[in-house]
């Protein structure tokens, strides 16, 4: 009997057995990563967002590397902590004050303890199927759940959390004639953990005015998609205002850190000791080392050919279902869409649930999976780009598709003739 509960640490990384076979990584480079029988892959989950150099850089694994030969854990305060609060910084405006952590669930706590304690008031409101980490509080109405897909008149809540519609304007109003008590609301730039739904025109900032109207903060969950439509917070090329960010995954290539970033009078509870904050870990030099030398890279690279790239390829990939009877359509960014059986994308999580289809986002994984690219396999994930898929990479993804696409068509195909 295997000690690894259910193989993996993260459900997350659970995967269908492909031919009675299950899958373990042995390595990865660049766009790609290797199993443990030698096969190669195109890889578009990429750490869940959190590889956007590319597997295993070269700069990045030197610098962490000369972290971890001069001490992992020195305890206290130390060389690195300070040049990566800057170079930070450096990329979040108003939001001039970091505090390291380790991951984006621990990011999203502290950033909700820190607008707890500012504004006297004792609960968050988020968005129902967004994901905004693990822990108990804010894991209340996640993708999937029954309290997610609610309606007008029964919002979910606790003591700690209550839950609003993404994309629905009014609802925001009514949060707030209900409840007194919101200390800040977290917002996605997108609704990425349920299949990348995007934002309408003017919601974000609806959501921020009607926020700050009534004396709670903004947080801006930007453990995935911050630095990854360009060298900052997604939030902020939105026009937005935040008080308050969570930082992760992409902000050091794959090396576990995050942080919180805030405006100084917000984050000064935690300067006078007022409010508690911790961590073995948090800051530590190799995390450190991770996001100056990842912050230094993205700071030069090209993240409008990366996202016109993927944007043809999203293109592609909807026109070869179509050649072979199937219309999907995708929903996203460039580098980072989810795909959807059928011709029109959700705008809402309501929608969203409506179409979701596990059993075409397993078969498309396993048809891509044989043909050397892997993806998530929920009808609520997403794929990913690195700087390293450049035009071989996506030629070799166009390729996959096509024999995807071919072999769901033919089963589609036999399925409704029977």
């Amino acid at each position: 009997m295997p000690n690894l509960v259910g193989d993996v640490s993260s459900a997350a990384r659970i995967l269908p057995d492909l031919n009675g076979e299950k899958l373990f990584i042995r390595n990865g480079k660049g766009a790609y990563l290797w199993d443990d029988q030698g096969h190669q892959y195109v890889d578009t989950a990429l750490g869940f967002g959190a590889v956007l150099l590319g597997h295993s850089n070269d700069t990045v694994n030197a610098a962490v590397g000369q972290a971890l030969g001069d001490s992992a854990a020195p305890s206290w305060a130390h060389v690195r902590e300070h040049d990566a609060a800057t170079a930070l910084a450096k990329h979040t405006a108003a939001l001039s004050k970091v505090i390291f952590t380790n991951s984006g669930s621990e990011a999203v706590h502290l950033a909700c303890r820190a607008a707890r304690a500012y504004t006297g008031r004792g609960k968050i409101a988020k968005m129902a199927a967004g994901f905004d980490g693990w822990f108990d509080d804010v894991s209340f109405g996640n993708v999937t759940s029954q309290e997610a897909n609610f309606s007008d008149g029964n919002r979910p809540s606790t003591d700690r959390v209550t839950l609003l519609r993404f994309n629905d304007f009014n609802d925001v109003e009514r949060l707030f004639a209900e409840d007194s008590q919101i200390a800040a609301v977290v917002l996605e730039p997108m609704l990425a953990n349920a299949g990348c739904i995007m934002a309408l025109p003017g919601y974000l900032k609806h959501v921020q005015d009607i926020a700050h109207k009534h004396g709670a903060l903004v947080i801006s969950d930007e453990v995935l998609m911050g630095f990854r439509l360009h060298p900052g917070l997604a939030a902020l090329q939105e026009g937005l205002d935040p008080d308050i960010a969570s930082i992760g995954k992409a902000i050091g290539n794959g090396v576990p850190v995050s942080a919180v970033v805030a405006k100084p009078q917000i984050m000064a509870g935690f300067e006078e000791g007022r409010v508690i904050r911790g961590g073995t870990f948090s800051g530590n030099p190799l995390a450190c080392a991770a996001v100056t030398s990842t912050l230094a890279q993205l700071d030069v690279l090209d993240y409008e050919q990366l996202i016109a790239r993927g944007n043809a390829l999203r293109a592609a990939i909807e026109a070869t279902f179509k050649r072979h009877g199937m219309i999907i359509t995708t929903s996203g960014y460039g580098n980072v869409f989810g795909i959807w059986l059928g011709a029109v994308a959700p705008t809402t999580y309501e929608q969203a649930a409506q179409i979701a289809n596990p059993s075409f986002s397993k078969a498309l994984h396993l048809a891509l999976r044989e043909a050397g690219v892997l993806i998530m396999p929920s009808p609520y994930g997403r794929l990913y780009l690195s700087f390293e898929h450049n035009d071989r990479v996506i030629d070799q993804i166009n390729t996959a598709f096509e024999q995807a696409a071919a072999k769901l068509s033919a089963e589609y195909a036999n399925a409704l003739s029977r």
